[in-house]
């Protein structure tokens, strides 16, 4: 990751095209200008070709597809919707914006929902359970969808940070009721913001169709000015210049994720052999997306003298741990604390076994550009660093 590594002139000429044929920016209507171009629409259809899906929307955020994807299961205020404690805080933005109660999880080793977990935490007012497949890797989908399917509780995938991924041999995203997809500028397909909920059934699509765009149904019987509806909605339109961008971007995945994978590879073959750290479990290690190497020390303290020794060498690290406090429910004393669940509770000692294995983790994120030197210059800075600290 990410895709803005690659952006150039194929994401500059799709933007032209826009501006040459019309220059309309909205995804609806003004047919006589556009001359015949919806690249919003064009982006939905291919991105749902490349997953394997039937439909998708185009939104403004991960966020918002979060959001969507919860109004068009019907989750009501007083509900409870089932996430997991490490994600990043838009998951449980979402799920409190709609009225619903965060209901939160331990992760395990593989720094995703435990399934194990999962089942003790649902009640007669769960509506919905979101799986977050973290920093590129995919949650132990055959467990949790076990689980969903015995209680008759839909699945939204939460695959901002795994696009590419897959669990056996299954897109991430297309496996549970609802998928939804970040594009924001640090993701491996950038349309600098921007997200889609992906789905196979027609009824949710409809839903989250017109939840997404005030509660127009595109009843093609009627001009927009006219269109029928049902229900009220938000504005959540993705624009035609993002929907461009999304189509270019789109075409380089298979090689973004293919350069991930290599130079991941090359940097754990090349610390394999440290008998001091150890790596992150994986429900599928083939259907790992490559954003990070991920791996454990034998304390926090270690961790945070690691992590200042990496930086020593211009070594950066994702998330774990320089952006904890954004993606650990445990710090979050500015949100959770509204929800009677949480209130004058002490947040750090809920999910004590979760924290304990995330204050031991270190992130490597991993580009496309990376050079050999590059790696070998991470590779020798593990290895130096494992040796001093023992």
């Amino acid at each position: 990751m990410p895709g803005y590594e690659l952006i150039g002139k194929e994401e500059r000429d799709a933007v032209l095209e826009v501006f040459g044929k019309g220059g309309v920016l909205f995804r609806h209507s003004f047919e006589a200008l556009r001359q015949g171009v919806y690249k919003v629409k064009e982006f939905e259809a291919d991105f749902a070709k490349k997953l394997d899906a039937k439909y998708a929307r185009a939104v403004t955020s991960g966020t918002a597809a979060l959001k969507v994807a919860l109004k068009a299961l019907d989750v009501k205020p007083g509900d409870e919707v089932i996430t997991q404690c490490f994600t990043f805080v838009a998951t449980v933005e979402a799920i409190i914006d709609v009225g619903a109660k965060p209901v939160l999880t331990e992760i395990n080793k593989t720094l995703n929902m435990d399934p194990s977990d999962l089942g003790s935490k649902i009640t007669n007012k769960t509506r919905a359970i979101i799986p977050v497949h973290m920093l590129g890797a995919p949650c132990q989908m055959d467990e949790i969808m076990s689980i969903s399917r015995a209680h008759g509780i839909p699945i939204i995938e939460d695959t901002a940070q795994a696009l590419g991924g897959e669990y056996n041999r299954k897109k991430l995203g297309t496996i549970g009721d609802f998928g939804i997809f970040s594009f924001d500028f640090g993701k491996v397909l950038t349309t600098g913001e921007g997200g889609m909920v992906v789905t196979n059934q027609r009824s949710l699509y409809e839903k989250a169709k017109e939840y997404s765009d005030h509660g127009h149904e595109e009843n093609p019987n009627f001009p927009r000015g006219e269109d029928t509806r049902t229900t009220y909605g938000f504005n959540y339109n993705m624009m035609e210049l993002q929907g461009a961008i999304g189509l270019a971007q789109l075409k380089k995945l298979d090689y973004i994720l293919q350069h991930q994978r290599e130079n991941k590879r090359k940097i754990k073959d090349g610390v394999s052999g440290i008998s001091n750290i150890e790596f992150r479990e994986f429900a599928d290690d083939a259907g790992d997306a490559a954003d990070t190497l991920i791996f454990f020390v034998k304390n926090s303290e270690k961790a945070k003298t690691f992590t200042k020794m990496l930086m020593e060498k211009k070594i950066g690290t994702k998330i774990l741990p320089d952006a904890i406090k954004w993606h650990f429910a445990g710090t979050w004393d500015h949100m959770l604390p509204a929800c009677e669940e949480y209130r004058n509770k002490k947040l750090m000692n809920i999910w004590k076994k979760s924290y304990s294995i995330l204050n031991r983790g270190i992130s490597i994120p991993i580009s496309v550009k990376m050079s050999n030197d590059r790696i070998n210059e991470i590779i020798n800075a593990i290895h130096e660093i494992s040796k001093k600290l023992g």
